[in-house]
């Protein structure tokens, strides 16, 4: 038999399990030897029908896709677009993003048709049973429900039968299966409790042991360890034991120990630490470790030298459903190799690194945790970094650990796994298992999975399936298989970089990896490009050829790219596509994001060639313009690239080619000169293009004076200097190469200057900013700046504007601190009269900046002071002029600057503040600037009163009436005020101006005038007014609110009140005469009359308001016949009103009138009798005089009210009386209730409480529990209160002592449930044994202790202070203005209270 090199099977050459080979399955090799015994179950289970075909077991470790069998099951991973969603086809890639995760499928799953059609044949033609667990080492071992044993080799060849009907009859079904390391014994365990072990080798039955574990348990585990004297077994009783096999003089033993009983948590889960044959020697196998996982908890023990318990880890909460699951693997850790226990129950995987210290020590690091959304029954590792897990669904999902990536998803339905949970629940014998258990059990499947060397088994319940990692080829042959080259390649490429997941087969140094995955790589390109011409579409549009070939080319460049082949590229594929144009055009277009990327930089001449002529033709200049500036110039025809460039005005591709190619920097100034220069001299205007192409000259040039490439990149460092020393040279020609006669001097310049002076400036600007140290550019410099001036002075082709550039550009230059610059002293004169002219307003605040930096840097030596400053002045310059100012000391014109200058208005008032208040000036420089500001005051507090007010605050205090005296419009002064007088925090000065009443009275005649809205609020806010001054200057303005708050703060409540009521009375007048004009209008002033109408509503709505407000503050100081005189005219009023409404159009008004009333009687009912109302009404001469169906409403409204507070008030009784029988039923049961003492004996002497059968004895019970002898608690000087025996009270002693010895009121309040309840003080007389012992002299007195007495007297005092209604009463003032009826004050001892509370009130229709 041949391994497959890519399996990577840690098995030995001694037991190498090679399920997969392709042999046909020779029927000879099943002969039994004939024996005297009839034929046994191998040969019948062997016997061929003759309509059978010998079973064949796939290879799939050499199987490709191509011959893949129906038993066989192709997956796909979840990452990968094999998910048969058609969607996928009509997708349209234009680029690879090499980092995007494709996995591909990871597991080969595989039938094991020989062991599968064994298990069927079994069960049927022996009554062997359905299979119920499996083992994998060397040898497959299949148990069966009838208890027998089906081994298997490596060939699926069926060896052994272990096992007889008759034992599986007596032993159950086999629950358990376990081979040991060397492939020699195999342990049974069965579901009723027994163990047997046979001899692999010969079949033969070594061992049946029955006493290992308590009977009446099935055995859920049993497990070899490293040692092979030594197995671990787990029952369903929970319980774990070790078995020591023994063999003493041919006898065979076992030695069964508890490791773990099932009463202290129930374990159903063992894994023994088996260790690799290659790791034999690894210091942990001395220790023997064990994991035991219980229903709450993790452990990992030693079972050598000593039992000893490493760790235990409690798991977070989860499921009470869910499987425990335990799988140890030794993982590569930072150069050592180690343990891992993986564990689980419920959708949380942990994992422990588990490691020997020096010590001698075992140490247990956790690591970091997988989460999942799924519940894990069964949790395998498949290779130090995969774990393959299956959920409660039947999902399987291989997960890399590192990275904590699900790779692909398994639908194991068809499968049919077994599940143990017979066993669990321990039906065989009888079924006694905990609730708990047999929950767990309902999923439980651990003797359906077994792995083995990168080999997972499961066992369905007729067939066997094998799980193993495909290798790197077969993944992506799977894939190439489906046509998904462009996953395909993305695997790969994962594979070459290192990134890809569950990598099996790829061995050797990292180089030759990689060259390996590459051969690969380029092999699938060719397929790819093959496929694609193969399936592009021979009709139809040339859209979709385009759009086909645009799905595969990218992925072509992309990859040989990537794989740094371009000669892949450029020879074989290209060479290739070339056949087809369309897909030919789509290579050449598709070259371009590369070539602009930078990726791609040099082309073959042939592609550089055919990529010309099809950007040409396609017309596709800008695309090659693009192109030709980031390819190397080495690639180029240059002669051909320069005439396409020039034809088709590719001017930036151009220059590339000649500065690149050439190192040619003057040509294409000379080209685009000879194109821009003639329009420009003839005075002709530019076309767009031409404007374009200067631009493009003057951005080329400040690149080539500035050291850097065009369009981009940078100038060789040896070729910096040279250049800008050509480019200068050339600008300062004093002719062209082919000038004419007419040509004027320095062309080059002067076309420039023409073209766009400022920007050209600009260049310069920018050019001579980095000129330091070069003798020669500033000798250029110099030699420029004349002939700027020689060109543009005095000329009259440049216009003012254009020389006023010039100047402001010198003016720059020579401001510099560095300046080299010579300039003639007349051009200064010329410069300043320039920058100051006064009929110039362009570039006004540009020009004044330019003149200020040239002063600030070269000072006044250039010029003349005076003449500067009435220069100036003229040109509205108040910068300069304040510069000037400040050299002379001059603040107060500053101000005048400030003042004038409109962009710096707002700046005046902290330019004042700084300079009054900083130390550097003198005091007389301080006063003429005070006297400055005073004399434009006006304008200072037109500009922002805000700002003027904080500057008198601080500065001018002493000034304020002259400057109050100054301010002339009202309007103004108000707004002066306002800011003045709002009140500050931290400034005594604010503090001083409140007190002055003068100011607080002016603002108030202001506000008046002005704000009135704001009027209430500044009297209620401000106290530095006086009370009659005030009064005059609201009533002078008919401010009637205003005028009522303050004459009710002086005290006259009637004058308030007589106000207010004037008020009422005047807006009740105007919505009279509205609703008598209201349906009188136009249709043109309807809107206008109800808007009218509605603001009267409101205003009266609001009037009225107050005044009932202004009552219920002062009826509480006042007499009933006080309280008369002001609610009766309120009610009068508006009964008044309801005379004067008349008509068929006022019903809406009455309706509101009535409204308005009823709430005036409900808010006065609290206040005045309802006796004296009616009459009030009576006496009313329209109601004395007419019928009783005008006052109805009035009448059936307070009985309404009277009908609302009796309910009310009998509501509220019984509440309080239901409470109050609550509290003392409950206390009465509390102190009723009979106690149970904790134990027998008393708690001082530890005597029974009947020590003496002869004499009565008095016990004492607490409700604590605690239990004394009378005598006892005599002794111990328990007792408080009288000394009477029956009236003392007691308290208990252990409690008391408890807490620290405390005696006084503080112990007492503090001991809780020391004293009793109700101290039960029992006598009991007890007779001899003659006697009738059912007899007890019984005596109980019930007691209050006294935290139930403060208590009591707590409750007590409730209900005897106010009551709930009381304390409503009170609340109920405070919302005296919203309420619709309220309550009289109630003095807290008095329950003689009044009840007036109004439901709303009801209008009549």
């Amino acid at each position: 038999m041949s391994e497959s090199p890519d399996t990577g099977s840690l098995l030995s050459a001694s037991s190498q399990l090679n399920l997969m080979e392709v042999d046909a399955i020779d029927d000879k090799e099943f002969d039994i030897p004939q024996v005297d015994t009839p034929p046994t179950l191998e040969s019948i289970l062997n016997e061929l029908e003759d309509e059978e075909e010998p079973f064949v077991l796939e290879d799939t470790c050499l199987l490709n896709t191509d011959n893949m069998d129906a038993h066989s099951y192709d997956t796909s991973s979840l990452a990968s677009s094999d998910s048969g969603d058609p969607a996928h086809l009509k997708r349209r890639r234009r680029t690879v993003d090499p980092n995007a995760t494709v996995h591909g499928s990871v597991l080969r799953h595989s039938l094991l048709k020989g062991i599968s059609a064994q298990i069927v044949s079994a069960a049927d033609k022996v009554d062997a049973g359905l299979p119920t667990a499996i083992a994998v080492s060397g040898v497959i071992a299949v148990g069966t429900s009838h208890g027998l044993a089906l081994v298997f080799d490596t060939n699926q060849a069926l060896r052994l039968c272990l096992g007889t009907k008759t034992t599986g009859a007596e032993f159950g079904a086999i629950s358990a299966l376990s081979i040991n390391h060397d492939c020699s014994r195999l342990l049974c365990g069965f579901a009723k409790g027994q163990i047997t072990m046979w001899d692999l080798a010969n079949g033969k039955l070594l061992r049946t042991i029955t006493d290992a574990h308590p009977p009446g348990t099935a055995i859920l585990h049993v497990k070899f360890t490293d040692d092979p004297t030594l197995a671990v077994c787990n029952d369903s009783g929970g319980s774990v034991f070790e078995l020591a096999f023994r063999r003493v003089m041919g006898m065979r033993s076992c030695d069964s120990r508890c490791l773990f009983s099932g009463s202290k948590g129930e374990v159903c889960c063992i894994e023994p630490l088996r260790v690799p044959p290659d790791l034999r020697d690894h210091p942990i196998t001395q220790y023997s470790l064990l994991a035991m996982a219980s229903l709450t908890k993790i452990l990992v023990i030693g079972l050598k030298p000593s039992l000893k318990v490493w760790m235990t880890f409690p798991y977070s909460k989860s499921d009470p459903s869910s499987v425990p699951q335990l799988a140890w693997q030794f993982v590569p850790v930072q150069k050592t190799v180690n343990p891992i226990l993986a564990f689980c129950k419920g959708d949380t995987v942990h994992f422990l690194l588990v490691k020997k210290e020096e010590t001698g020590t075992i140490h247990v690091i956790k690591q970091r945790q997988l989460h999942l959304s799924c519940d894990i029954i069964s949790l395998s590792w498949i290779n130090s970094r995969t774990l393959v897990l299956v959920d409660s669904h039947e999902k399987l999902q291989v997960v890399d650990r590192p990275s904590q990536e699900v790779l692909e998803t398994l639908d194991l339905e068809h499968v049919q796994l077994v599940y143990n949970s017979r066993h669990f629940k321990s039906l065989a014998t009888g079924g006694n298992v905990s609730q708990a258990l047999a929950l767990v059990g309902e999923k439980a499947c651990y003797q359906s999975v077994s792995s083995y060397a990168g080999q997972i088994v499961y066992l369905g319940t007729k067939s066997a399936h094998i799980m193993t990692l495909r290798n790197w080829r077969e993944r992506i042959d799977c894939m190439l298989k489906q046509e998904h080259f462009v996953e395909a390649l993305a695997l790969a490429w994962s594979f070459h970089e290192g990134t890809a997941k569950a990598v099996v087969g790829l061995f050797g140094d990292p180089l030759k990896r990689k060259g390996v995955i590459a051969d690969k790589m380029v092999e699938i390109l060719f397929q790819v490009a093959e496929h694609a011409l193969k399936k592009c579409p021979e009709q139809g549009k040339i859209q979709v050829m385009e759009q086909h070939f645009h799905d595969v080319v990218p992925l072509l460049v992309d990859y040989c790219l990537l794989l740094q082949r371009p000669d892949l590229l450029f020879n074989q594929l290209y060479a290739r596509l070339v056949e087809n144009t369309v897909a030919k055009g789509v290579f050449l277009e598709s070259l371009e994001s590369y070539i602009v990327a930078d990726r791609l930089g040099h082309l073959t001449t042939p592609i550089m060639r055919d990529l010309l002529a099809h950007y040409h033709d396609n017309n596709m200049m800008d695309s090659l313009e693009r192109c030709i500036v980031h390819l190397d110039v080495t690639s180029l025809d240059i002669q051909q690239v320069v005439r396409v460039c020039w034809d088709n005005q590719l001017y930036d591709a151009m220059i590339y080619v000649f500065n690149s190619g050439m190192n040619d920097y003057i040509t294409p100034m000379e080209k685009l000169f000879d194109v821009i220069g003639p329009p420009l001299r003839e005075g002709r205007s530019l076309t767009d293009e031409e404007v374009v192409m200067g631009n493009k000259l003057l951005v080329y040039i400040s690149c080539c004076l500035a050291g850097r490439a065009y369009p981009l990149g940078d100038i060789p460092e040896d070729l910096v200097v040279q250049v800008k020393n050509q480019v200068f040279e050339f600008l300062i020609h004093l002719h062209s190469a082919d000038s004419s006669e007419e040509e004027e001097v320095f062309p080059f310049i002067r076309t420039l200057l023409h073209f766009d002076t400022r920007e050209f400036l600009n260049v310069l600007a920018m050019t001579f900013e980095d000129f330091k140290n070069d003798k020669q550019a500033l000798e250029y410099q110099q030699r420029i700046v004349d002939i700027l001036l020689q060109v543009m002075v005095d000329n009259p082709d440049f216009t003012p504007s254009q020389v006023g550039g010039l100047f402001t550009f010198l003016a720059r230059q020579l401001a510099k601190p560095d300046n080299t610059l010579f300039v003639n002293r007349k051009l200064f004169d010329q410069v300043l009269e320039f920058l100051c002219c006064p009929d110039d307003d362009s570039r006004h605040t540009e020009r004044q900046q330019v003149l200020l930096e040239l002063l600030q840097v070269c000072g006044m030596v250039q010029f003349n002071e005076e003449r500067l400053l009435a220069l100036a002045e003229k040109a509205k310059f108040y910068q300069i002029c304040e510069f000037l100012y400040e050299k002379k000391h001059l603040y107060d014109r500053i101000i005048d600057c400030y003042l004038r200058d409109p962009l710096r208005k707002g700046e005046i008032f902290s330019y004042i503040h700084n300079l009054l208040s900083m130390p550097g000036y003198s005091p007389d420089e301080k006063k003429t600037v005070k006297n400055k500001v005073l004399q434009h005051t006006q304008e200072l507090v037109t500009l922002d009163p805000n700002k003027s007010a904080d500057l008198v605050m601080f500065h001018f205090t002493e000034e304020v009436q002259q400057i109050i005296s100054e301010l002339q419009d009202d309007l103004l002064l108000f707004k002066f005020l306002s800011c003045l007088l709002e009140p500050r925090e931290g400034h005594l000065s604010g503090t001083v101006l409140l007190l002055e009443r003068d100011l607080q009275e002016l603002l108030l005649d202001l506000l008046c005038q002005f704000d009135p809205q704001k009027l209430l609020t500044f009297l209620h806010t401000s106290q530095h007014y006086r009370l009659e001054e005030a009064i005059q200057i609201t009533h002078k303005y008919h401010h009637n609110e205003a005028t009522a708050y303050l004459l009710e703060k002086k005290g006259d409540v009637h004058g308030a009140f007589a106000v207010l009521l004037e008020t009422l009375k005047e807006n009740l007048c105007l919505l009279m005469a509205g609703s008598d004009a209201g349906p009188k209008g136009g249709d043109g002033g309807h809107g206008e009359g109800d808007r009218y109408g509605e603001s009267t509503v409101m205003k009266t709505q609001d009037t009225l308001n107050n005044i009932i407000a202004l009552c219920h503050r002062s009826s509480h100081n006042l007499d009933q016949h006080q309280r008369q005189n002001l609610w009766f005219p309120l009610l009068e009023t508006m009964m008044a009103s309801q005379k004067q409404v008349k008509g068929i159009n006022t019903k809406h008004t009455s309706e509101m009138l009535k409204e308005l009333t009823m709430k005036v009687l409900n808010c006065m009912s609290s206040f005045i009798s309802l006796p004296a109302i009616i009459q009030r009404i009576l006496q009313d001469p329209v109601y004395g005089k007419g019928k009783l169906a005008e006052i109805q409403g009035l009448i059936l409204g307070m009985l309404d009210t009277f009908n609302y507070e009796q309910t009310l008030l009998e509501t509220t009784t019984s509440l309080l009386n239901h409470d109050l029988h609550w509290s003392l039923a409950h206390l009465q049961a509390a102190v009723t209730r009979g106690l149970h003492p904790r134990q027998d004996y008393c708690n001082i002497c530890l005597q029974q409480y009947k020590r003496r059968q002869t004499s009565a004895e008095e016990i004492i019970v607490f409700s604590c529990g605690h239990l004394y002898h009378f005598q006892c608690l005599q002794q111990k000087d328990c007792g408080r209160g009288s000394t009477s025996v029956r009236q003392q009270r007691w308290s208990c002693y252990k409690c008391s002592s408890s807490q620290g010895g405390r005696s006084g009121p503080a112990a007492e309040a503090k001991r809780g449930r020391s004293t009793s309840l109700a101290q039960n003080r029992v006598t009991s007389m007890h007779h001899d044994a003659g006697a009738e012992p059912g007899k007890k002299k019984v005596f109980v007195e019930a007691t209050l202790d006294p935290q139930q007495e403060q208590s009591w007297d707590q409750l007590r005092c409730l209900y005897r202070g106010p009551s709930r209604l009381s304390i409503l009463s009170d609340l109920s003032h405070s919302h005296s203005s919203e309420k619709t009826g309220f309550l009289l004050p109630t003095q807290p001892a008095s329950e003689n209270f009044q009840l007036k509370l109004a439901p709303p009130p009801l209008l009549e229709e």
